[in-house]
């Protein structure tokens, strides 16, 4: 299964493709992409709807022939200069010097905000004048995630060593941690930073919303050579040597597959899920069985559910005397 990133990147090459060798046999295509011709079927199905805007005129119009071969018409379309009506250049350059003034950007992501910005003023006229009286701050959560995104793109860039204070969910702690950055990624519509922990001594990954803090040290980074995570089918399971939980969730306990990795998910009839994963940490599944309260319950093991069950009443007992 891929994911949003690497369907783009393909349909992208499939277009490069097609324009430098239009009438390609449907079966030539699909070899030199390595897919199925279902899928590449599909593919020109979906750049049908590509285009500038949804005008007949500004949509890309793949299609095959009776003898098999794929061309591409109206493959300029995409190519040809953009006219911004003023809205939408005032909206423009309002992001763009926001962006500007995000910290911790790297210096030539500065300069080459800079140029993009005076040519667009210079383009722009009476909405570049009107976009110098509209100010946007960051506030809050926002402007510190926007703040760490940036921080965390600069020391992987840099090769240097980040200082993070990291919220984890099954432990409801703050931790702090050195880590050396590999990469930034995208995956299931969250931003991660793939990175080697000095505490952990092992690859984590760590999830944009979750860091609290992140500190750009001066010491180079130097992660261990390990093999590249393949994050095409999204997460794989949790720890293999951990203990098989199930969980039910009633609607108002939805949030946990939010922050917790899982093997399978199924829908209940009342709106809740049974949840199936892996953990080396039954403490921890203990502890969010208790801040569910009556949103979940553990369903297995039976050994986990009588643990809950005693230290729930233990809890209950203390409170009422």
């Amino acid at each position: 299964m891929s994911n949003a990133i690497d369907d783009t990147r393909r349909l992208l090459s499939l277009v490069a493709y097609l324009r430098e060798r239009p009438g390609t046999q449907l079966d030539d295509v699909a070899r030199a992409f390595g897919l199925p011709v279902t899928q590449v079927e599909a593919d020109l199905g979906t750049l049908h709807m590509c285009g500038t805007s949804f005008m007949a005129d500004d949509l890309l119009e793949p299609h095959v022939d009776f003898e098999g071969r794929v061309f591409l018409d109206n493959a300029d379309a995409p190519v040809r200069p953009v006219r911004l009506a003023p809205h939408e250049a005032l909206a423009l350059l309002v992001a763009l010097r926001a962006l500007a003034g995000l910290s911790g950007l790297r210096e030539r992501d500065k300069v080459a905000l800079g140029r993009v910005t005076a040519k667009l003023e210079d383009a722009a006229g009476e909405a570049a004048r009107a976009a110098e009286g509209v100010t946007v701050e960051f506030e809050g959560d926002d402007a510190a995630q926007e703040s760490a995104f940036a921080t965390m793109d600069r020391a992987v860039s840099e090769k240097r060593r980040l200082r993070l204070r990291y919220y984890v969910p099954r432990r409801d702690e703050i931790t702090e941690r050195e880590v050396d950055p590999i990469r930034l990624v995208l995956v299931d519509g969250h931003t991660y930073l793939v990175a080697w922990c000095r505490q952990a001594e092992g690859r984590r990954l760590f999830r944009l919303d979750r860091v609290a803090e992140a500190v750009l040290l001066d010491e180079a980074s130097e992660p261990q050579p390990i093999e590249p995570l393949d994050l095409a089918d999204g997460f794989a399971p949790t720890a293999a040597d951990g203990i098989e939980v199930v969980l039910e969730l009633g609607p108002g306990g939805r949030w946990v597959t939010e922050y917790y990795r899982y093997d399978k998910v199924e829908e209940l009839a009342d709106g809740g899920l049974r949840l199936t994963l892996r953990t080396p940490d039954p403490a921890g599944i203990r502890r969010l069985a208790l801040r569910l309260g009556g949103h979940g319950r553990v369903i297995s093991p039976p050994e986990l559910v009588d643990d809950v069950r005693r230290t729930a009443s233990a809890a209950l007992a203390a409170y009422a005397e």
